[in-house]
């Protein structure tokens, strides 16, 4: 087995199993709704994984309990937060926050977005950030011009950091 503690952000259509079937041990995935955290829990029952972790939680206001991890994979979170119409800047800096909280300095944070474009994550996660790969995503053309519909990004977590000022 390999030993590498990745969470999962809203996993209810998840990389959970996938990295189980590769070997990986101490995995966690969250979710602020429990019939998505019951949902998930019956698809990895049936595959017979004992070593995924499920967990309701809000990573905006994750328990403390909840940090050291190697790796921190979101597939659509970020794009929720950012969507929120109340005070969406605010939750994106909390979300920042929590990022920072949880994962170890050193480790990655791999993102995929069909909000945001490579320039603007590159942006909103600068601060004790690091690019490490632009994941390949479908690519089309529009008006002569190319473009792509999802942006899927590794960073690597370089220092600890927090966009609260005040702390």
């Amino acid at each position: 087995m390999l030993q590498c503690l990745i969470l999962e952000l809203e996993m209810v259509f998840s990389w959970l199993n996938l990295l189980a079937k590769l070997g990986f041990s101490d995995i966690t995935g969250i979710d602020y709704s429990p019939p998505a955290i019951q949902l998930s829990g019956s698809v990895i029952e049936q595959e017979g994984f004992s070593d995924i972790k499920l967990k309701v939680e809000d990573f905006l206001n994750l328990s403390p309990e909840l940090s050291g991890f190697h790796v921190c994979i979101d597939k659509g979170t970020f794009d929720a937060i950012s969507l929120n119409p109340d005070n969406a800047v605010e939750k994106r800096k909390q979300y920042v926050n929590s990022l920072s909280r949880v994962l170890k300095v050193k480790g990655f944070f791999l993102i995929t977005s069909c909000n945001w474009t490579k320039e603007e994550l590159l942006n909103e996660f600068s601060e004790g950030l690091e690019l490490v790969e632009e994941l390949p995503t479908p690519k089309f053309s529009f008006g002569g011009r190319p473009g792509s519909s999802v942006a899927a990004l590794v960073f690597q977590k370089m220092r600890d950091f927090s966009l609260d000022k005040s702390g």
